[in-house]
Formats: structure tokens, sequence, C-alpha cells
């Protein structure tokens, strides 16, 4: 048996049955599901998704991605529905139910006792003449030839379809609704996605209470003892609360290779006066892009706000909450 052209000839058959399945949809459909969208925004409702065996698998994974695009949207499972899980269905949501043979028991014993209107029930059905097809106000036709299964039996092609039917819904939605990477960041506060397009500079940096901070009046031995006590790897001089400049690590080497007697030195004639600064608002996974620039790697950032010192953001704290370098 050749291994490799089995396992394409999976790949080939369920990609045709995904353009075959695309050159059904009719325009029709898509303004029905506009309005439908448009309504549950509009009132509050959910989507619920239901399904039997992997169906119902599909069906859970289609209600994981509505409610990461901000649509509140659960799997209900047919059977618990019918002992006492109908309670958290509501007049303002929509379901949709998935059944490859269009006549899936559970969902037709189901269906007489769903509150949801026939305009608000979506069939996603691989007969579109089929008894649930008939009582859907739309109907997704998600039929297809053959499964991709040697047997034609495990669900296989038939289940490819249904998720990407349900993909295509959920990005109809997103576009419908105007869902922005910033609304999407919400729903995802852990990952790395979210934290890029929320976390800002505020939520990581040193604050100035823990920060050395000097007068210009000061000298070097001032800035390092105040380095030492609050170890963060500047020093900023401040002026009434503004910004003067900044005094790094590498200041402090350099002035004593070219003087032993550095350290009576004004920090006027050290430091940095207009230093690379961030703002407390600065995304996190831009102050990431500003560190690490391939010209000049910065380990450590002063964080200021109107001319003020506010505090100091070390490349260690972006990589502690997630990031990764961009440098490979």
């Amino acid at each position: 048996m050749d291994h490799k052209k089995l396992f394409t000839q999976v790949l080939i058959t369920e990609a045709e049955a995904l353009k075959r399945t695309a050159d059904r949809f009719q325009e029709q459909e898509a303004k029905k599901l506009v309005i439908l969208f448009e309504y549950l925004a509009n009132t509050g409702g959910s989507l619920i998704v239901s399904g039997v065996g992997k169906s119902g698998l599909i069906a859970q994974k289609i209600a994981a991605t509505f409610s990461s695009l901000g649509l509140p949207s659960f799997f209900l499972h047919p059977t618990e529905a019918m002992h006492g899980d109908l309670g958290r269905v509501t007049k303002s949501d929509a379901i949709v139910l998935i059944s490859k043979s269009g006549t899936t028991e559970e969902l037709l014993a189901l269906l007489p006792y769903v509150l949801v209107p026939k305009e608000r029930i979506i069939a996603m059905v691989g007969n579109t003449q089929s008894p649930i097809a008939l009582k859907s106000g739309i109907v997704l036709d998600a039929s297809v030839e053959k499964e991709a299964c040697i047997n034609d039996l495990a669900p296989t092609t038939s289940t490819t379809v249904a998720l990407a039917l349900g993909d295509a819904m959920a990005v109809l939605y997103e576009n419908v609704l105007g869902v922005s990477k910033e609304k999407f960041a919400i729903n995802h506060p852990a990952g790395l996605l979210g934290k890029s397009l929320s976390l800002t500079v505020d939520r990581l940096m040193i604050p100035l209470s823990e920060c050395p901070v000097v007068s210009e009046s000061a000298t070097l031995q001032d800035a390092i003892l105040a380095m030492t006590q609050k170890p963060v790897g500047m020093c900023a001089i401040v002026k009434d609360g503004k910004m003067l400049g900044i005094i790094v690590e590498g200041d402090i080497r350099r002035a004593f290779a070219k003087s032993p007697d550095a350290i009576r030195t004004s920090v006027k004639e050290l430091m940095t006066s207009e230093p690379t600064f961030l703002t407390p608002s600065t995304l996190a996974f831009e102050a990431l892009k500003v560190m690490e620039n391939p010209k000049r790697l910065i380990s450590v950032v002063p964080v200021v706000e109107d001319g003020k010192f506010m505090g100091v953001l070390r490349l260690h704290d972006l990589f502690k909450a997630g990031f990764n370098s961009s440098r490979g």
C-alpha cells in the first residue's frame, strides 16, 4: 500500500468537499445569517450549538469560537437538555443543529421543546430536505459525496465540512459586528495574543517608588549608592519630578575607565539627557520591539509621561510576562 498516497488523498478529498460546500452556499443564507447576528447583538441572545457524537464535538468547537469573538455561545447536549438543561435556553437565543443525516433522533426530540422560533434555528445538515432541515429557518448544506474513511463510515469529511461552516459563520459574525483585535483580546487576556493587544507598560514597569532617583546636583557616588539600594539597572536624574536624564551601569563603567576619580563627577556630565523612553500606555508588545531594536539593544528603559519620570521597564520584565524575544 502506498501510505503517502493514502494520507494525502484524505486531505485532497476533504479539500474538494470544502470547495463544493463553498460553491453551494447562496446569498440568501448569507443575508439570513447577517440578520440573525444583528438580532443577537441587539438583544443579548446566545448562540446555542447542539449535536450528538462527533457532531457534538464539532458543536463544542463552534460554540467556543463564537464565545472567543464575544458572542455568548454554548454547547447544548440534546439528551441533557431534556433533563434540565433546557433552562439555559431563552426566547432571545438562536440554535445551530448539526446532523449529517438530518434525522438525528435526539435533535428531533429536542426541537418541540425549544422556545426558539424557526427563523433562528440553523440546520447544518447533509440532507437539505431532511426533517431537521425542514424545521429550520436557515439551512446550511453540509453534504459530502463520501467520507475520507476507507470504509466510508467514520466521520471525517463530514465533520471537516461542519467545522469549516462553523468557522465561516464565525468570521461572518466577526465582520458584521466589527470585532477588532482589541475586542478579541478582551476575551484572551492570558494568551500571548491578548497580552500583545491589551497589556501596557504601566502594568509591568517598576514604579517610581522602587527606582533610584537623584537630583541634578548629585555626584556619581550618589547615583551608585541609589542604584545599590534599588538595583533596577539605571538611575534617573530628576528635577521637580521632570526627568533630566538617566545613568545606566554602562555609563558608570565607562566613567571609571576614563578616570579613577570619576566617583566625584557630577551626574549631569555623565547622564544621557535624551534617552529612549516609553509611556505608561505603550503596549508591552510595542515596548519589546523598541527595546530589541537591531541597531541598539536596550535592556532597561525609563517610563515617562508628560516629561515626568514614572518608572522603569526592563527587558527581563517583558520576558517574564511571557513575551518571546523577537531576535529569535
